[in-house]
Parts: structure tokens; sequence; C-alpha cells
């Protein structure tokens, strides 16, 4: 089914969107790079031998245009407060899936509070935060609870080894952090708080080889976000060793090179997930190299599974909502390596 179809990829010129590109393409996809910078567009479409579409999210019947034919849409542009919008809305009049690597918190709450009943009513399907940040947490969290109906609290701790960030990265934060204004935010108690006191610093252990690390707790994350929109878990914290918080927080650190043929970097990341119920715990860990890169795999596996309807539910959903989460993370063996430990533990 998939060969030969068209994917509309937008903002396909940015470090995740080149890898996004290069990971549909290998799949059988027609990638239809857009973006409003038309020489970078074209640039990326010329390597591929791809058609280059120049669209803007200030100009409505550009999308369309960028739209028109494909059978899906993925959104790879930030700042996603500005992108996210514009593209489902465009993806909502061109009647087709719509799927974003948003690790921006305010702009997934507003994709799910704006677009959730909509979507439902018309029967389309809307899969944000389908990323390093946001999906692969939300499906190994998915996975840690196996048949709990519920859980006390999760936790979602990532270890990495470096954290370059791209020139997307650093705008989105900015972003994130105006909207938000002084302060952090927090899931307690099924809610959200904003909390103007600092992190904590903890410790975290991780697996081997990582083992005890600091961490900054209430570190929030996309997965934050998603979690809870499908998992009836009222406390939900993300953590973040504290030399990758240092390494993303200064202005010098560099953005990241590639260290192979495929244009990753060295960088090395271990997610470690667990959920607590009562006296028991159930555990999910992955790790693989560079969060940008192996956002392609997972954004494109997604995709396979919308348009062959491997899905769970229509409207706005969490990767491990629409996802049958196991077979989804197995499917992801040549890029990451996993540990689906669901036994339970007495704590």
């Amino acid at each position: 089914m998939k060969s030969g179809q068209q994917v509309a990829v937008f903002g396909a010129y940015g470090h995740t969107g080149r890898f996004v590109v290069a990971e549909l393409a290998a799949r059988g996809f027609v990638p239809v790079p857009s973006g409003r910078d038309a020489q970078a567009v074209e640039k990326l479409a010329s390597r591929f031998g791809l058609e280059a579409r120049v669209a803007s999210v200030e100009d409505p019947a550009s999308l369309d245009q960028a739209l028109a034919g494909a059978a899906a849409v993925i959104n790879c542009a930030g700042p996603f407060a500005s992108t996210t919008g514009p593209v489902i809305e465009a993806a909502l009049r061109a009647g087709i899936p719509y799927l974003d690597v948003a690790a921006e918190l305010e702009a997934n709450l507003d994709t799910f509070t704006r677009y959730r009943e909509r979507a439902r009513s018309a029967g389309a399907v809307i899969v944000p935060a389908m990323a390093f940040f946001g999906g692969l947490g939300d499906l190994l969290a998915t996975a840690a609870m196996g048949d709990w109906t519920g859980a006390d609290e999760a936790h979602i701790a990532y270890a990495l080894s470096s954290w370059h960030p791209t020139a997307g990265t650093r705008l989105s934060g900015a972003v994130s952090r105006e909207r938000r204004g002084a302060g952090r935010l927090r899931y307690r108690r099924g809610q959200w708080e904003h909390r103007t006191d600092d992190a904590p610093t903890l410790e975290w252990k991780f697996p081997d080889p990582v083992g005890l690390r600091p961490v900054i707790g209430e570190f929030t994350m996309a997965d934050v976000v998603t979690v809870p929109q499908h998992l009836s878990i009222p406390d939900v914290t993300a953590y973040m060793t504290a030399e990758a918080v240092r390494d993303v927080a200064s202005p010098h650190t560099p953005a990241p090179t590639a260290a192979d043929s495929s244009g990753r970097s060295d960088q090395t990341f271990l997610i470690d997930v667990v959920v607590r119920s009562g006296g028991a715990e159930r555990r999910a860990t992955a790790h693989g190299q560079d969060i940008y890169a192996v956002t392609a795999p997972l954004v494109a596996e997604a995709l396979e599974r919308v348009l062959t309807g491997r899905t769970k539910t229509v409207g706005v959903a969490s990767a491990g909502e629409i996802f049958d989460a196991p077979d989804f993370l197995r499917a992801l063996a040549p890029h990451i390596s996993l540990d689906l430990d669901r036994r339970i533990q007495t704590a």
C-alpha cells in the first residue's frame, strides 16, 4: 500500500525533518518536502529527486497546495506553537491524518484541548509528539502498565550522554519559556501546577551500564502531557541527567554533528520508565543513539500504522493510546534496544 504514497513533510529541511524524509523514502513512501524557505526546501528536494512545495503557515492556500495528493502530513517545523494549528487545519481540510514531532508542552496541550472533540467527531487522526520526547516515553509507559487499568504514579527518566541542541530545539525552548512565563510546570494529583521554585536535584538508578546518576527532577517533557491523556495516572514525573541539562542550557553548546554515514551524532540515550501502583512496580527501558535521528523511525512507523488501519481510536491520540505499544516498540528493534520487564515487584 505504501509504495508511491505521497507524504507531505512540513519543515522537511530542518535537522529532524531531514531524517524523517530519508526514513520515509527508505520505507517506500514518496516524501513531499515543504516549508517556507524556498531555497532550503528545493535543495533538499533535489538531493532526493523529489518535488518541492513552498508553503507558509501564514498562507493557508499554500498549505493546501503542499498537502494536495498526500496520504498524510508530518509536521517537523518548530516552534510548534506557531505551526501546529495551521497545519492541523490544512490536514482537516484535506481529510488526511496529521502527525507531528512536537516537544513543546504548551503546543501539545493546545492540540489536545483545541482539537480533541472536533477530530473525534470528524473521524480524523491527529497524533502529536510522535517523537523521542513524547511518543517513546508514552509507548514505554503504556507497555509497562500491561493489564493495569490505572497506577498511582509514573516516572520517566532520561539519561543522555550529552545534549547538543539544534537551532530548532533552542527556538522551541525559548517560545515555551515565553508562553509559560517565570517558573515551570509539573503534573500532580491529576492537575497541572505552575511552580516558581527550582526543580529538585535527585539521583536516579538507571539500568547498567549507566547506573546511579544525578538528575534534575520534574524536568517536564512532552510525555508528561501525553501519558495522562489516556492512562489513569495522577502523578507523572520526568527526570533528566544533570549534565544533559547543563548542555542544553548553555548557549555555548554546539549543534549536533554527524558521527556516521546516516548523519547520526555519537549521542546515546537511555529511557527508564517506572510505573507504581500500591506496593507493585513495573518497568520498561529503551536505549539507542541520537534523540533527533531516532524520531524518524518513530514517526514513520506511526505513519505506516495509521495508513494501514493498525490503530485503536480516532481523534487526537497519544502514541500509547492509538497503537499497540509493545508491538510498536518491538517494530523499532533495528533502531532501539528494549527491556519490557512487566514483572511485579513489591516496593
